[in-house]
């Protein structure tokens, strides 16, 4: 399948500054693809490059199978764009404002189907500028979809949200999974890239640290399960699981890796039914996406 996204050695240097330091990536039809990289790292600077919106130093880039940086209009209808910061015209209606933006594509999607899509069809109606945060980002995704375009950029679309809010916005990023749409976002957020990526990259000082899928990504699915507690109520007399030769005490509590979480829980908690145990604060964890990504960009938490 050929890529809609393919870079190859991309960079971007401003004077001494180079801010992008070689960046390959590919992104596939119908992916969501997450970028992620602490402030500086260069993400902004490639989707840029990638929207045709910032000239490059070097490297190859196609997007749609055209060079972003000989963008036609014709090229530009076939993607859409969600910024960071909400441009909204504050005294259309949401529906004024999609008829009006719909006028500049050549086959735009169906303004009723674009509003009940991103869940504005109560406020269809009310003007833009007296929707609530989270429903002029929901508009602002409406006025990038109205071209039906086949790829989307979503820059931090759900920067300042309450949880809720952000909920909200998954389920509607993820309608647009279902339409086949692909989309590249940039998030802070390690729970968003989880819930949503197909393929999560990080990006570190311009470069591409690592990539692949959320569970897969720095070897989460072949790293160790803790399994932390403590026990209470031991009798003296009563003999401990086998188990329990490989845990470690970790100040109030025990700690056990394994690679073997189910067969190890079961031997622990059958023994601790058993001989009436608490196994208090009993936590099984394995490394999370922000682990991964804090020991990969060296970033504090």
């Amino acid at each position: 399948m050929t890529p809609v996204i393919t870079v190859r050695g991309l960079r971007k240097a401003y004077g001494a500054l180079e801010a992008v330091g070689g960046i390959d990536l590919d992104v596939h039809q119908g992916e969501i693809v997450a970028v992620l990289g602490p402030n500086g790292a260069g993400k902004t600077t490639t989707v840029e490059i990638l929207e045709g919106y910032r000239s490059r130093s070097a490297g190859e880039v196609l997007v749609l199978g055209v060079d972003p940086a000989q963008a036609t209009r014709g090229w530009r209808s076939r993607i859409g764009v969600v910024l960071q910061a909400c441009l909204i015209e504050p005294l259309l209606s949401v529906e004024e404002s999609l008829r009006l933006y719909s006028g500049y594509y050549p086959a735009p999607r169906s303004v009723d189907d674009t509003i009940e899509l991103v869940g504005l069809t109560e406020q269809r109606q009310q003007r833009a500028g007296k929707l609530s945060g989270g429903q002029q980002r929901r508009l602002d995704v409406a006025l990038a979809l109205i071209g039906d375009p086949e790829l989307l950029f979503l820059d931090e679309p759900t920067t300042g949200f309450d949880p809720a809010a952000r909920r909200a916005a998954w389920e509607m990023i993820d309608n647009l999974r279902r339409l086949g749409k692909t989309i590249l976002l940039t998030t802070h957020y390690m729970d968003e890239a989880q819930a949503l990526a197909d393929r999560v990259v990080i990006v570190k000082a311009g470069q591409v640290v690592a990539e692949g899928p959320p569970d897969q990504l720095g070897a989460r699915d072949q790293a160790t399960t803790r399994i932390v507690f403590e026990m209470v109520g031991v009798p003296a007399d009563q003999p401990t699981p086998a188990v329990m030769a490989r845990a470690i005490p970790v100040g109030d509590h025990l700690e056990l890796s394994t690679h073997n979480p189910v067969v190890d829980l079961a031997e622990l908690c059958g023994w601790a039914v058993a001989a009436q145990v608490e196994l208090r604060g009993l936590q099984v964890s394995r490394p999370s996406l922000e682990d991964v990504y804090l020991e990969l960009t060296g970033a504090e938490s």
